[in-house]
């Protein structure tokens, strides 16, 4: 028999139609709202041209920080058994719920001139990250990296070991098995995981604001041009937030139900 087959239940019709409006009207204000006739002319200005730039060259360098430290980080939690892994995957996860401005702080008491980090680095190598290009992709990558995590770490608890087991009784080595076995068997996951982890940096804005500041063509991405835009021209604001929303739809789309779907 089809599942899902027969009449839905009006308990759980009505508060499904009112819960996809909420969702999905205040996008069609948005559209609603856009100046479409002045559209072009506004994609063309300048400003805009500059944060959508800089956002995706952003995001783009803070997905690649996030492949080289996150994709080793979800196999240690997948593959190793060690004491206070509960813990690490807690402390790995917590920047999903940490208000983003909080992370912005937490990263200057750490990357700042004076911070724990920052004053060696400023000392040592001459390298300042705080209200810096760098110091916006360090607080996207620290925004986005837990989204690539949790999706390569269940790709790899997904992945069937036996074929890592066969490659070590072959003689591979367990680097060996990683890089010959284990990517190829979860690379559909790392991809998406990167998808969604270079999604999440795009639209990063509080981390961002207070760790970098917000620099026109320095540090200004396309959140925080939209946040000075509605400031002082609404329709700017729109066509800014227009362009992030098709960005995200097209994200979505690219992932083709992958974590939204059940086979």
């Amino acid at each position: 028999m089809r599942r899902g087959a027969g009449r839905p239940p009006v308990p759980l019709l009505v508060p499904a139609v009112a819960g996809l409006a909420f969702l999905v009207l205040p996008l069609a204000g948005l559209l609603a709202r856009a100046p479409w006739t002045t559209l072009p002319r506004r994609l063309a200005a300048p400003g805009i041209l500059t944060a959508l730039r800089l956002s995706l060259e952003c995001a783009t360098l803070a997905t690649v920080l996030c492949l080289a430290l996150g994709v080793p980080l979800a196999w240690l939690l997948a593959r190793v058994e060690f004491p206070g892994r509960r813990l690490v995957r807690a402390l790995v996860t917590v920047p999903l719920v940490l208000p983003p401005v909080v992370g912005g702080v937490a990263l200057l008491l750490v990357f700042g001139r004076r911070g724990l980090l920052g004053r060696w680095l400023d000392q040592t190598f001459g390298v300042t990250l705080p209200f810096t290009t760098a110091g916006v992709v360090v607080a996207e990558a620290f925004v986005a990296m837990p989204f690539l995590v949790i999706a390569v770490e269940g790709a790899l608890r997904g992945a069937d070991a036996r074929y890592e087991e066969a490659a070590a009784t072959l003689g591979a080595n367990r680097w060996t098995a990683f890089r010959r076995v284990t990517l190829p068997l979860v690379a559909p996951g790392i991809a998406a995981g990167a998808v969604l982890c270079w999604a999440r940096a795009l639209g990063e804005f509080g981390a961002t604001i207070t760790f970098a500041g917000n620099n026109p063509g320095r540090t200004q991405t396309m959140p925080l041009a939209v946040y000075l835009a509605l400031e002082q021209d609404l329709d700017a604001a729109v066509v800014l937030s227009l362009i992030l929303l098709t960005v995200s739809v097209a994200i979505l789309a690219s992932l083709r139900d992958r974590w939204i779907a059940s086979p």
